[in-house]
């Protein structure tokens, strides 16, 4: 077993899970009844269990059941109460929803919220009910609910390739995985089929129809499947909180995990791909680590650079993987297992050649004795010459450069260790030499200790093991006694030798793992520590500019690499190094990148990481990686390391992860502080338009009137008007009266955005509001031919019929002022399910190809330039009422081959009409 101190749980952590639980326990608890089909009974398990509830005491309200006419479910309800349901008016039907006020202000222990995943009627406060589940918990009320394995979010695209159905209601699984807890109410599905027969989960003619569809029993065979599975899951993270909340270091075999253990021999891929297999046979997940320890960390580059393609290929074939830095393989790999839950550990077989080179099965044994250890075969084709080759290379690790050639430089620092070494050791023996008269032996002893435990301090293992056998030579040589021979005259000295070596050699050992897990602790503390810089940076970042300079920044320190940022402009084509904004200076290292634009191009529209250490364009020296913020991509690191294995090393991926994530969060958010800007510059200015367009009707209205009754007076003088004066007041009373339309339209446009126009909705019969539009276009429609084409079967509509003739007036007139003389002009309806549509055609010029919709923008006209009337209002408003009806209208082409406005109105359901009284009714 472990030290106490290994065990002893991390005080940060407990902090963190006490500040969880206090938050958990102010929250209701949530308990879902789980189903892989409809009929399973999970609504008539959840009201058992709440009568069961109540009859222990505790109060339940029942907030949504759902009982389908099933007779068993609807007798449980007998003896609960119950909730009296919302009723909301939607498209002239009354629905009956959730009263979530009612329930919060009753504040029950327990609720009762049947089907989870069901969309609100329009007009509630959350358009999906387990957002109102979500308002009942953070209240710190109770809920239990159902959900069926189909409408989980992650599991609706499966559900719908198994079945060819795609259902629309789903709930995201965030809300299935914390649920405090989660009941299967499962059948078998020959049972089901017969509880669907027997017409106890649908009518009879429905019933026929789902055993004909969705109820086949290959399907609910697959949906259970997947309904098993997914409370497994659920189940297992369930386990893993306790084990960690409990503080439990033993592993439970309550799942099948494997980890599996890469070493520096070749035949990693064989035990990886052996591991990957073995995975998918079980069904499980599995890990892939590499146990870093100092001798491990001289091997040879090339041999370096293997071991981590092996992780790469494990985490290609699915596996997380981790680099651990350790001193004892063994209790590395078991620590590991214990953490994770993990219950197999998969090694490779040792060479039969070298069996003492894999001592780690018999310590992996003693250490973890309630794990299974899984022996993978050697590949065939490995033969042992190459076994012994490769203990040949890393036996001259010490002296191997880049891809496994030698290093002259490293082996020069390794030689100055071992001489630095020795000339301690002798130097120690001629500085103590004129202390004998001083000093004891046992303190020129210590002397040469201190000397060791120094060596062993700058210079590693190695150099502190040849210091003690020169300092136990030196000792023997210089003081003691014959002096200047290697003759021993007492035997005691022996002891006193042995003794030396052996605290000499485990001081140099101890010193040189301490100094190993220091540098490791250095590197972990410098990672952290850029990173807390690198979120510190970007949340002060406010423009695009200042985001791309840290970053660039950043990354180039923190991994020593050349590196710069791609981001793309507004239709999604990335800007190359140069056009990216930046100082003059900045990146200037980037300049002497040779960047492949497609490559970077391909990773940001897929997503996906690319160039070098990837699979797609692995030869390339450039790592592009793209930059995922939460929703969309928003540009493309790309790094061009020193050396190709930098990007395979798991922690500096990881890392560099981290880094793109922050940097792509960073950019997501300054776009939208840009677009919060806008937007709120535009609502500002649309506000102060109204305003002014308000302020000028009004004050232009009153001296128009009166300029229009001055014109007709005018032209009613007595006596009579020349000719030419007459002509001349019947054009000033003309332009008063389409000044006076126009003011009209400005004031009307700015009440109708500013909601202060108030809706008379009467049910009413069309062809009244058509006929008075007509009437009062009379005088427009001059000059061309009229049709109107209207069903005499046309339901009732509850509209604003002044509003409502003021549309199609603004339409007749449009129609009329931009075609010809002669031309012909339709007005059409006709009924398209729960709408009608209300059609205005002409066979002029139409409107110009792409300004279908730009028409409807205020101050918008179908001509740019034109000498007609007009400031460009009258569609707007057409839009601003109909949309206030709850419709909508669009532009498009006229089958009669000019311009066409649709108006589309939603037909409701008339009051009933009271019968008319026959001959004898009292």
């Amino acid at each position: 077993m472990f030290p106490n101190d290994k065990e002893r749980p991390d005080p940060d952590a407990l902090l963190a899970q006490v500040q969880a639980q206090e938050r958990k326990a102010a929250r209701g608890k949530l308990r879902i009844y789980f189903g892989a089909s409809a009929g399973v009974g999970k609504t008539y398990a959840m009201l058992a269990a709440a009568r069961k509830l109540q009859a222990d005491g505790q109060p339940v309200l029942v907030g949504v059941i759902e009982t389908h006419g099933r007779s068993e479910t609807a007798a449980m309800l007998e003896g609960l109460d119950v909730l009296p349901l919302r009723q909301v008016a939607h498209r002239g039907k009354q629905l009956a929803e959730f009263d979530i006020d009612g329930a919060l202000a009753r504040r029950p222990p327990l609720i009762l919220m049947d089907e989870l995943a069901h969309s609100n009627a329009p007009g509630s406060r959350h358009p999906k009910r387990w957002q109102d589940v979500e308002e009942l918990l953070d209240a710190g009320i109770d809920v239990l609910t159902t959900v069926n394995v189909q409408h989980l979010e992650s599991l609706n695209d499966v559900v719908g390739g198994i079945t060819g159905i795609r259902v629309g209601e789903t709930v995201p699984d965030t809300v299935f995985d914390q649920a405090d807890e989660v009941v299967l109410v499962d059948i078998p599905a020959d049972e089901l089929l017969a509880r669907l027969k027997s017409g106890k989960v649908y009518k009879e003619q429905q019933a026929e129809r789902a055993s004909r569809n969705f109820f086949r029993k290959g399907n609910l065979i697959a949906l259970r499947e997947l309904a098993l599975r997914r409370t497994a899951d659920r189940i297992e993270d369930d386990v893993r909180a306790y084990r960690v909340e409990q503080s439990i270091g033993d592993i439970w075999k309550t799942g099948a995990a494997l980890l599996a253990c890469v070493g520096p021999r070749p035949g990693g891929e064989h035990t990886v791909r052996g591991t990957a297999r073995l995975a998918s046979q079980l069904g499980t997940g599995w890990h892939a680590i590499y146990i870093e320890t100092p001798s491990l960390q001289r091997l040879p580059a090339g041999q370096r650079e293997r071991i981590l393609k092996t992780l790469k290929l494990a985490e290609d074939l699915g596996a997380t993987t981790a680099v651990v830095s350790g001193h004892d393989i063994a209790r590395a790999a078991v620590e590991y297992a214990r953490s994770h839950n993990l219950s197999k550990i998969v090694l490779g077989r040792a060479h039969p050649g070298w069996p003492w080179r894999a001592p780690h099965i018999k310590r992996l044994a003693r250490y973890g004795p309630d794990i299974d250890l899984v022996e993978i075969g050697a590949p065939s084709k490995e033969a042992a010459p190459a076994g012994r080759a490769d203990a040949a290379s890393a036996a001259s690790a010490a002296d191997a450069g880049p891809d496994g050639e030698p290093d002259p430089a490293q082996a020069r620092r390794r030689l100055l260790g071992y001489v630095a070494a020795s000339g301690a050791s002798v130097a120690t023996a001629l500085l103590a030499t004129p202390l004998l008269a001083y000093l004891d032996l046992a303190n020129i002893a210590m002397l040469f200790l201190l000397v060791v435990v120094l060596v062993a301090v700058r210079f590693g293992r190695g150099p502190s093991v040849l210091a003690t056998c020169v300092s136990v030579a030196c000792f023997d040589f210089f003081f003691v006694p014959p002096r200047f021979t290697f003759a021993v005259s007492d035997f005691q000295y022996l002891i006193t030798f042995v003794v030396m070596l052996a605290v000499g050699l485990i001081t140099g050992h101890l010193t040189a793992d301490l100094r190993f897990q220091a540098r490791v602790a250095s590197h972990r503390e410098k990672r952290s520590r850029a990173l807390y810089e690198f979120a510190r940076e970007l949340s002060g970042a406010l423009q695009t500019e200042q985001i791309f300079e840290t970053t660039q920044g950043f990354i180039q320190r923190a991994f020593h690499v050349r590196a710069t940022l791609l981001v793309p402009d507004d239709a999604g084509r990335l800007l190359p190094p140069a056009a990216a904004p930046r100082e003059a200076d900045a990146g200037a290292r980037s300049h002497r990148m040779a960047l492949d634009t497609g490559v970077a191009q391909w990773a940001f529209d897929r997503a996906e990481s690319a160039g070098l250490g990837t699979d797609t364009l692995p030869a390339s020296r450039i790592f592009y990686l793209p930059l995922v913020a939460p929703m969309r991509t928003r540009g493309v690191l790309a790094i061009e390391p020193e050396q190709r294995r930098w990007i395979l090393i798991p922690e500096q991926r990881q890392q560099l992860d981290t880094f793109a994530a922050l940097a792509a969060i960073a950019l997501e958010r300054v776009h939208y502080i840009e677009v919060a800007q806008n937007a709120l510059v535009n609502m500002e200015s649309e506000r102060l338009r109204n305003s002014l367009l308000a302020a000028l009707s009004h004050d232009l209205r009153t001296p128009l009137t009166s300029l229009v009754g001055l014109s007709e007076t005018l032209a009613g003088s007595k006596p009579a008007l020349a000719p030419a004066q007459l002509e001349v007041a019947a054009l000033l009373h003309d332009e008063a009266l389409r000044m006076s339309a126009l003011v009209s339209n400005l004031l009307d446009m700015a009440r109708i955005q500013s909601g202060e126009v108030k809706f008379n909705l009467q049910w009413q019969a069309l062809e009244e509001v058509v006929g008075s539009a007509l009437r009062a276009s009379a005088s427009l429609l001059q000059g061309h031919t009229l049709r109107t084409r209207l069903p005499p079967t046309l339901p009732l509509l509850s509209y604003d019929a002044v509003l409502i003739e003021r549309v199609l007036c603004n339409l007749l007139e449009n129609a009329a002022k931009y075609t010809p003389p002669g031309s012909r002009i339709e007005i059409a309806a006709a009924l398209r399910g729960a709408w009608i549509d209300v059609m205005v055609y002409d066979d002029g010029p139409g409107l110009p190809h792409g300004r279908e919709e730009a028409v409807f923008e205020k101050f918008t006209r179908g001509e740019r330039e034109s000498a007609k009337p007009g400031v460009g209002l009258g569609l707007a408003i057409c839009r601003a009422i109909v949309e206030a009806h709850g419709g909508h209208i669009h532009a498009a082409a006229s089958p009669l081959g000019g311009a066409a406005f649709v108006m589309t109105l939603p037909l409701g359901t008339p009051p009933a009409m009271p019968e008319p009284e026959t001959e004898g009714s009292l």
